[in-house]
This record gives C-alpha cells, structure tokens and sequence, in this order.
C-alpha cells in the first residue's frame, strides 16, 4: 500500500475507534428505569429532604426522592430540572461531562415526562444567583445519577404548573385563558394532579395543624377525646336533614354532629370532652360552604356558674389556633397566598379583646346599613356576609361573636335565657362575615327538655335513652361545633369550602 494511502487508512481508523469509543455508553449504571420495587433489599443509604438544602452543605453529595416538575433543555450539552417534594423545589442541573455525563444519559433524561418520581444523586452547590423558580434559591443540585422510580402511564389531565397558576396570570385571549385556568371541577374530577400542587400541599398541611392546635389547646385543660358512633337509631336534630342508611333488617341514620354523644358524656361525669370526627348533613345546598359530609370539632364541658364559660373558652380556643398558625406555619399560608392572594385575617387581642354583639345589636347595625328590620328575623347568609363587612369597617376585626340568639332559631337541646324566654343561652362565632361556631347552654333538665323536644316537634319517646341520661342527674353544660374546613377556607380566604376538603362530598359529588 502507498504511504500515502497508508497514512490516510491509519487516520481513518482512529477516527472510527473515537467514533466507536464515542458510542459506548459509560454511564449506564448512572440512569435508566429501575426495576420495580418490592421492597428486594435495603441498603438503607440516607436521603436528603429538599427542605432541608442549605449553602452550607456546598460540595456535599446527597440522594433524594422527588417529582419532576419541569425540565428545561439548554443546548445539546445541558438540562435544568425542578425538583418537586411537598410545598419544596430546589433547581437540578445536568451537564454532559467526560466520564460522568454522557450524550445517551443526556437524551433519557431529556426525555422523562413531567411529574415522574425520580430518584436523584448529585452535589449541592451554592447558586451564583437566587433561582426564583424553585422555592429552595440559594443552592441547586448538579447532578451525577438520575433513575426514574414511576413513570406515567396515562395523559396528564393538566399540567400542575397550570394548576397551581395564580388567576391574576391567566391574561390574555379567550383561548388562552380556557387553555390555562383549571377549573374547580376539572380539579375535583383529578383530585389526586390537583392535590400535587405546592398551594394544596400547604392547604392540608394547615388543616392538619388547625387539628393539632385544637387538641394542643384542649388537652391543657383537661378535656378527654371520646369517638362517638355515627350510626345512629333517631335523627338528632331534625328527620329532614339527615341520611337514612339500611341496618339489618332495620333503619339508621348517620350521625349530624355528636351532640347528643357530648351530652351524655358530661351526664356520665367526664366533665370536659371533645371530639374531632366526620358529620353529615343531608341538605341540598349546592353553596360555596356547604357539604353534605365534614370534619367536626366539637365540644362539650360542665360549667359552674354561667354558659359564658363556655363563650369565652372557645374564644380563647380560637386565639390560640390563629396565633399558632401565624406564628408556626408562615411558610404554609405565605404559599397559599401565591395562587390566593388575600387581606390578612385580622381579629383582636389585648385589653379590648373580640368583639362580642348581641343578636339585637347585630340586627341593629344592619338596620343602621339599610336592611329592613322586618327582614332580620333571622341572619341569612347574605346578611352575615354584610354584617361581616360592616363589622370590619367599624371594628377592624374579621372575628367576631354573636350572643343571644332567639329561640325560635335554635335546637331542642338550647337552654332559654332565664329573663326572657323568647331569647337563649346560644352564639355563633364568624369569621369574614360566616359563621364557624354554633354553640350553646344545653338543657340538663328532663322536664324542660321534653317541653322544649315536643313544641319543635320531636317526640321525647323516640329519644328516651338521651332524655333518661338527665333523669340520673347532669351537671350544667354547654359546648359548641366548629366546621374544620369552614375555619381554614375562611381563614386564608379560599372562597370555597371544596378547595378546604381533601375529597368534598356535596349533593352533586360523590367520588373520588
């Protein structure tokens, strides 16, 4: 062979050799799916919560578990990814790199779909600028291993980006707009993309804590939990509001509130008792704050002189609860308030303390307003709100109590103000112009309480095990029943009670 050719041929092989060398892949072990797991070994290696990312831990290998939120391919060379756990996203980046990147890496993981479960390996480094994507900004992760842990085998319904998208974004053409707002049905129809955003994330991380705090609050004065049936033999308040179920060769209702559970606690001598369990309403109310199943936090306790015992712990009982989640869970409610911008809820400490109307001197600052008093028999909805509006004006307040109900509106079981029977021993707390609370002075007197069973229409015989509970002697009590979710959608101004429910059950839904 000439020299020339020779040269030529030699040349040409190196460069099949690189080319060859090229293609082989030496990062398989660093990518790729893994098999499924069922639970096969435990090498029990530590993982790293995003939360916890720190510039101090610059240089520091660490592996975790995450959603891919979105990735972002930048070149040929490189791709930025976010990470997503919880309400937490720190910024990935992957760089092809001689011995530790290579292309074929590179193009898998360019190709992984949005909202994978990942597992990633990789080095913090301190970011040269805050990311303002990710709410971890001063550190990303570069990343040296990339395994996908579950893909996805259907079609995303939305995109959480999109869903998670404040409503003041969603500008532009109709289009647009249709294209990029999720609406709340859509949401409840995929509750389970829908509950993967940062801002439901924090939503149930503070009802969770609304829950705590309660118990917190109770258990340092000497309340005891109790867990009532919610299968119950007669309709506690009223037949047309509660939901028929068969039982056996019978029929049973479930439970409106553990109301008279409480009772017969406090006759059973616990004193103090509280619960926090399911109630269900069988209302056709298709309104923003109705359900036909919700959380109860309910209560009950002996009093000694005067049902404003009762009042003024379940004040105090609230105080705390707004206090805490002020002061425990900013993070929480400052995410919320991406997607729901909202005036901060107010209410009144100090000297002053909350403000505390009769129901005469709620009807009179509606009259006041404009409102024909013939119309205030009772407080609608429309009016509370109202009211709530002119109480912040006046007050600068967002809760507020209101005392002495008539007794026309209140159950059975209320108690009637001893100088006037038209009036009650009964309040409701409101927050933002809606009520939380219904509470009130119960009657532990048998014969008063089958006076009061018969002229609103319940026959006492239906329900003698509750009227023979008081006939063995009660102690005075009252207590109260505050919707959960009802609290939190008005506390961070949500706007409707479903986004407070983990899976709402309304007249129209009942699934998932």
């Amino acid at each position: 062979m000439p020299p020339k050719a020779a040269e030529k041929a030699a040349r040409q092989a190196e460069l099949d050799a690189q080319k060859a060398a090229a293609e082989v892949d030496f990062a398989t072990e660093f990518y790729g799916k893994l098999p499924l797991n069922q639970s096969q070994t435990r090498p029990r290696r530590p993982h790293t919560h995003i939360a916890d990312l720190k510039p101090e831990m610059d240089g520091q290998q660490v592996l975790f578990r995450a959603r891919m939120q979105a990735s972002r391919a930048q070149g040929s060379k490189m791709i930025f990814f976010n990470f997503r756990q919880r309400i937490d996203t720190v910024q990935g980046l992957l760089i092809v790199s001689p011995g530790k990147v290579s292309k074929q890496m590179y193009k898998w993981a360019d190709s992984l779909q949005l909202e994978s479960i990942v597992l990633v390996e990789g080095t913090v480094k301190k970011a040269p600028e805050l990311i303002k994507s990710a709410t971890i900004q001063d550190v990303e992760v570069h990343l040296s291993q990339i395994h996908l842990i579950s893909g996805l085998t259907a079609v995303l319904p939305f995109t959480v980006e999109d869903a998670a998208r404040p409503e003041t974004e969603i500008v532009g053409t109709d289009d647009e707009v249709r294209n990029k707002r999720v609406l709340l049905d859509t949401r409840l129809n995929n509750r389970v993309v829908d509950l993967r955003t940062q801002t439901n994330q924090a939503i149930f991380k503070l009802q969770h804590a609304i829950g705590i705090l309660f118990r917190e609050f109770l258990e340092g004065l000497g309340f005891t939990e109790i867990h009532s049936p919610k299968l119950q033999g007669a309709a506690t308040e009223s037949g047309a509001s509660v939901f028929q179920v068969s039982y056996f060769k019978g029929k049973a209702f479930l439970a409106q509130s553990p109301q008279l559970a409480k009772q017969m606690a406090i006759a059973a001598d616990f004193e103090r008792v509280y619960e926090i369990g399911p109630v269900f309403r069988a209302e056709e109310s298709n309104t923003h704050r109705h359900m036909t199943e919700f959380i109860g936090l309910d209560l009950e306790m002996a009093i000694e002189e005067h049902y404003h015992e009762v009042m003024e712990l379940l004040d105090s009982l609230f105080v705390h609860m707004f206090r805490s989640l002020r002061q425990r869970y900013a993070k929480e409610i400052e995410t919320v308030r991406i997607q729901f911008p909202a005036d901060e809820f107010k209410w009144r400490e100090g000297p002053e303390g909350t403000l505390k109307l009769s129901f005469k001197e709620a009807v009179d600052l509606l009259v006041e307003d404009g409102v024909p008093r013939e119309k205030l028999d009772d407080i609608n909805t429309e009016n509370e709100k109202r009211l709530g509006r002119i109480v912040r004006q006046k007050y600068d307040t967002d809760y507020f109590i209101i005392d002495k109900f008539p007794m026309a509106l209140r159950p059975f079981y209320t108690m009637p103000d001893p100088n006037d029977p038209t009036l009650s021993n009964s309040y409701d707390f409101f927050m933002r112009g809606e009520e939380i609370l219904s509470g009130a002075q119960r009657v532990h007197d048998p014969a008063l309480l089958e006076e009061q069973m018969r002229a609103k229409g319940v026959d006492p015989a239906s329900m003698s095990y509750y009227v023979d509970a008081f006939r063995l002697g009660c102690p005075p009590h009252g207590g109260g029943g505050i919707g959960l979710e009802r609290v939190l959608m008005l506390f961070l101004k949500l706007n409707n009670i479903r986004r407070a429910s983990l899976f709402p059950r309304d007249p129209k839904r009942l699934e998932p």
